[in-house]
C-alpha cells in the first residue's frame, strides 16, 4: 500500500478530484481513508432515497471515507452545518470545495477495481481484482 495526501482547492468537484487523482497516480485501486475540510454544495443520497439531496451553505466535512477506481468512486461523507447539524450519505457528483478539503488516499498496486452492475442490489457494485 501507497499513500497519497492530497488537498483540493476551492471550487474544485470532491468526487471528481478524486477519481482524477487516483487516474494520475497511475493506480487502479484505492481508499480515501480519511477527509476533512469544508463545502459550499453538497449533493448526498441518504440511506434508501433514489436521489441526492442538496444541501447549501457553509458546510464542514467530518469525515470522508470510501473506495475508489478509475471507473468510479463509492463515498461516504458526514458533514455539519453552520447550526452543528450533522447529515450523512453517500457522496454524489457535484459536492464544491469552500476553502479547502484534505484527504488521505491509500494506493493498492497491483489490484484492479472496477464497478459494475450489481442486479441484485441496482448499483454499480465494486469488483476486486
Amino acid at each position: 500500500m501507497q499513500t497519497l495526501a492530497l488537498r483540493l482547492a476551492p471550487g474544485d468537484d470532491l468526487r471528481a478530484s478524486v477519481v482524477a487523482a487516483l487516474v494520475a497516480s497511475g493506480h487502479q485501486a484505492g481508499f480515501v481513508l480519511q477527509g476533512i475540510g469544508s463545502l459550499n454544495l453538497a449533493q448526498l443520497r441518504y440511506a434508501g432515497a433514489p436521489q441526492p439531496d442538496e444541501l447549501r451553505g457553509d458546510l464542514e466535512i467530518l469525515s470522508l471515507a470510501g473506495s475508489i477506481s478509475a471507473d468510479g468512486a463509492h463515498l461516504h461523507m458526514s458533514v455539519s452545518d453552520a447550526q452543528g447539524r450533522v447529515l450523512g450519505g453517500h457522496v454524489c457528483a457535484g459536492c464544491i470545495v469552500r476553502t479547502t478539503a484534505e484527504l488521505l488516499l491509500a494506493l493498492l498496486p497491483g489490484r484492479r477495481f472496477t464497478r459494475e452492475l450489481d442486479a441484485r442490489t441496482g448499483y454499480p457494485e465494486l469488483k476486486i481484482g
